[in-house]
């Protein structure tokens, strides 16, 4: 690690901890050639890969806006949609991958929003899945009476009936 004050390319570790629930590392420096001292703050980023085939890194505040336009209007508040953010990044985060296809964070927003509203769940859905007729929202309103809430949410997409 490059010193900061003094630029030399090396640097010693004096003291490392854990930060942020272990999603980070803090890590207190000594700098040989200078003696200054300094922190870093290391974490795994987690990179989504777009359609286009562009990477970027996981943007938590980006599940929020998608979701909070999905619950316009439903009895949804700020702390739920971040809980709901925080639950998607941890089943994405737990999947071990660095990259993520964007699909996959979709899917992963599905089942926490069902649990957390299903009217806003099927908003989500029809956008996400790209729903084209009545017929698409029929065919999702009867699969959500089927499943009983609590249950776990396909993550297969809507079935083709074949």
């Amino acid at each position: 690690m490059r010193c900061p004050f003094c630029h030399n390319p090396d640097s010693r570790v004096i003291d490392s901890r854990e930060a942020d629930e272990g999603a980070t590392t803090r890590r207190r420096r000594s700098c040989p050639q200078c003696g200054r001292r300094f922190t870093t703050v290391e974490e795994a980023v987690l990179a989504v890969v777009k359609r286009s085939g562009v990477s970027e890194p996981f943007n938590r505040s980006k599940v929020v806006a998608g979701v909070r336009r999905a619950c316009q209007g439903r009895p949804v508040d700020e702390d739920q949609l971040a809980l709901l953010a925080q639950q998607v990044e941890d089943t994405i985060r737990a999947s071990g991958a660095a990259e993520v296809p964007a699909h996959e964070v979709g899917l992963a927003i599905l089942g926490p929003l069902r649990e957390l509203d299903e009217v806003a769940y099927l908003r989500f859905a029809s956008v996400y899945r790209s729903f084209t007729s009545v017929a698409d929202f029929e065919k999702e309103i009867a699969e959500l009476k089927a499943r009983p809430a609590g249950a776990a949410t396909s993550s297969a997409g809507p079935s083709d009936g074949s």
